[in-house]
């Protein structure tokens, strides 16, 4: 693992497109990715987010190799205090069940921690049982559900 740079962008971008094809087209993905995904252009994404200090992105690595990436951005809260909030998690599909993610997954956790965070959020598709999975073995637990009607 380690902390993303200005040279890592051109892997981020493609990491981050290939997140979205895979998300667009499951069970609420169409809105996640008109929503909250990273915005257009991704590089100029990216490049905000690696300046800001109050953001993380961790590029995990297989073998010396980057297989996928994480994003927490701290969020100040009502009250003062700050929320991590995991925006952003993806390893390659054969990277998969190593462990990638959930040491990138750590990466952020220390993040958060170490700017003082009260707690972290991430999200999962609805029916998207991997990622639910993965972040409930992880010691996630649902704290609240979204609903939504298309009109």
């Amino acid at each position: 693992m380690r902390n993303a740079a200005s040279d890592d962008l051109e892997t981020l971008c493609g990491f981050a497109a290939q997140l979205a094809h895979e998300l667009t087209p499951m069970r609420g993905g169409a809105l996640w990715a008109a929503q909250e995904s990273l915005i257009e252009p991704l590089g100029e994404a990216f490049t905000n987010l690696l300046a800001s200090e109050d953001s993380r992105i961790i590029i995990g690595l297989l073998e010396g190799a980057p297989m996928g990436f994480g994003v927490a951005v701290l969020r100040r809260l009502n009250d003062g205090t700050l929320l991590g909030d995991i925006t952003e998690i993806w390893v390659e599909p054969e990277a998969r069940a190593v462990g990638l993610g959930e040491l990138i997954l750590v990466s952020l956790t220390e993040f958060c921690v170490e700017r003082g965070c009260i707690g972290i959020d991430a999200r999962a598709l609805p029916g998207h049982r991997q990622t639910k999975n993965f972040f409930e073995e992880q010691g996630f637990t649902a704290r609240m559900l979204t609903m939504h009607r298309s009109l």
